[in-house]
């Protein structure tokens, strides 16, 4: 059993790091557990900035990656949570599900990137097979992209798995009354 950091309340919340409760960081679990080290939360705002919103990838191919780093991380928060994003950009449940399978059972787009992230998180490192498919499906930019949100979620991962975070409520209710693939 894991330690429990408990996710902070808006009367707990540091003061360093106000200016972002209103946004993202008050409104999800992983950030409010995070916060028990603002200078952290303050330094990983800008990374999340580019990481989630101002990426190469589309946001089907970003989720794609997520999903995978979610499963192979073994991070039933981040698997929830990204179930539900994927479905909110358009991806049917058959698609997540087979992100949680083998690469053979995906569409080719998919197989590259999940595949990707694979050897990312086994070996910490592209082949250079790897990085010619990555960049001739998403470019250059996306490729080293690709690589920033394996990182990334990967520490959101760390955290979550380590401090057993709960699935956000609203989060937990969707996927309660339609279930995750």
């Amino acid at each position: 059993m894991s330690e429990r950091i408990e996710p902070l309340s808006d009367n707990d919340w540091p003061g360093l790091v106000d200016d972002l409760k209103a946004g993202f960081a008050g409104k999800l679990n992983v950030y409010r557990t995070m916060a028990h080290h603002p200078q952290l939360l303050a330094a990983w705002a800008p990374l999340r900035q580019h990481v989630v919103r101002d990426r190469a990838m589309s946001d089907q191919q970003s989720e794609v990656v997520i999903l995978r780093t979610g499963h192979n991380l073994s991070s039933p928060y981040e698997w929830a949570h990204h179930v539900s994003r994927g479905r909110a950009v358009g991806m049917d449940d058959a698609r997540i599900a087979s992100l949680a399978g083998p690469l053979e059972a995906m569409r080719e787009d998919d197989r590259i990137l999940a595949g990707a992230v694979d050897e990312l998180i086994a070996d910490a490192r592209l082949s250079p097979a790897s990085q010619h498919a990555v960049s001739a499906l998403i470019g250059k930019a996306g490729l080293f992209d690709l690589m920033a949100t394996v990182g990334f979620y990967s520490v959101l991962g760390f955290i979550v798995n380590s401090f057993d975070v709960p699935i956000d409520d609203d989060i937990a209710a969707q996927l309660q009354a339609d279930p995750a693939p």
